[in-house]
């Protein structure tokens, strides 16, 4: 349909970082918007990690921070290299083939209302770590925090309980 129209399909950002949760959700979203459609899907997929700051992940100050700060940043690359490996393998493992892979410094709450924006995503699927009201209060929630302030649908998914 939109081939014959011209109009660009609809952009579905997906949201993933380190957890199992996230990947469940990435896999559960090509199960049911991807898979079935192989050879059209109706959205593009793109695919964002949110790779934390430096010097956010240390929160260091004094002389020695700048030697700690390259250590981290070190860890912080592979981290994100090995979380859009798991997306890649994936997207692979069920043939999608048309998918963007993004990795942006940045708090994941901003960076994916950001990449909503940037690819004027209609919608954007997070996973749910499922943390309980005191978690959720201290640590902050990125799927709440998203359901609030991107401009597009939002999905939550959650893992079924084992």
């Amino acid at each position: 349909m939109a081939a014959a129209t011209g109009l660009e399909k609809p952009v579905m950002v997906v949201g993933i970082d380190e957890s199992d949760h996230s990947m469940y959700a990435l896999d559960w979203t090509i199960d049911r918007f991807f898979a079935p459609f192989s050879s059209n899907p109706p959205f593009k997929l793109v695919v964002v990690h949110a790779k934390p700051s430096p010097s956010t992940a240390a929160g260091l100050a004094g002389p020695a921070a700048a030697e700690v700060i390259t250590y981290i940043e070190a860890d912080l690359k592979t981290i994100a290299a090995r979380v859009s490996e798991k997306a890649k393998h994936i997207c692979s493992r069920k043939s999608i083939q048309d998918v963007k892979f993004e990795v942006v410094e940045g708090d994941a709450r901003n960076v994916l209302c950001e990449a909503v924006e940037r690819h004027h995503a209609s919608i954007l699927v997070v996973g749910s770590h499922g943390y309980g009201a005191i978690k959720r209060a201290v640590l902050g929630s990125v799927s709440d925090y998203c359901a609030h302030h991107a401009h597009c649908t939002v999905m939550i998914v959650k893992r079924p309980k084992i």
